[in-house]
């Protein structure tokens, strides 16, 4: 079922480089029939690529979160069944869910999960699966406002054709936050609480974010 995504670009902070690449997406599905009267052609899928716990879908929930749209988040996981044809089902009913509520978002987690090469692991009804992706991605005319946003961390083991035109034809990068964007999230983190240590001071940490909240956690924070 579509969900509402009350995320906001101004809720993700430290990914500038990333928003600036996304807003052509977002005033897409905002006036999508501005976009057709021109004759300009958005692109179908747009791929999230990055190390874990960088934000992929906190970036796609505040793409529809700016737009606007409904949201069909799933995992690639999600769409792995034991039982034959399974997934190509699921992934057949997901989109046309997202054809009756266009214009809309379909986000799917960890697409490698589905998506990886064809004959690397011999898994029939995971490419049966994948498949069917590729064919309701075909599906799309130049008149839909379906929008499919997927992450992975392993681009590299993607089915060379997800990549192709008309599919995911276009690729954001995301990667671990720099010391200014280390700085920017933490500010956000900190907003209206109490806090007795030296923000900057913090921001030098190169650490992941579960290790950043293990500081913030042990310092007087409130």
């Amino acid at each position: 079922k579509p969900t509402k995504s009350s995320v906001k670009f101004d809720d993700v902070a430290g990914i500038d480089m990333v928003k600036e690449e996304l807003e052509e997406i977002i005033d897409f599905l905002k006036n999508p029939y501005r976009y057709k009267q021109m004759g300009i052609r958005m692109p179908k899928g747009v791929l999230l690529v990055g190390p874990p716990g960088v934000g992929k879908t906190l970036v796609a929930k505040a793409v529809a979160g700016e737009a606007n749209v409904p949201f069909f988040y799933q995992s690639g996981a999600s769409f792995t069944q034991i039982y034959v044809g399974m997934g190509a089902k699921r992934v057949n009913e997901l989109f046309n869910q997202a054809k009756r509520n266009a214009p809309s978002i379909i986000f799917i987690d960890e697409i490698d999960a589905i998506g990886k090469s064809r004959g690397v692991s011999g898994n029939d009804e995971r490419e049966a699966t994948l498949n069917e992706l590729l064919t309701q991605m075909d599906g799309f005319d130049d008149k839909s406002t379906v929008m499919v946003i997927a992450a992975t961390n392993k681009i590299e083991l993607l089915d060379e054709a997800l990549l192709r035109a008309g599919r995911f034809d276009r690729t954001v990068y995301l990667q671990l936050p720099n010391k200014e964007d280390r700085l920017k999230i933490l500010t956000k983190s900190c907003e209206n609480r109490k806090f007795n240590f030296d923000i900057e001071k913090l921001a030098n940490y190169e650490l992941s974010g579960g290790q950043i909240k293990v500081i913030v956690k042990n310092t007087a924070l409130n």
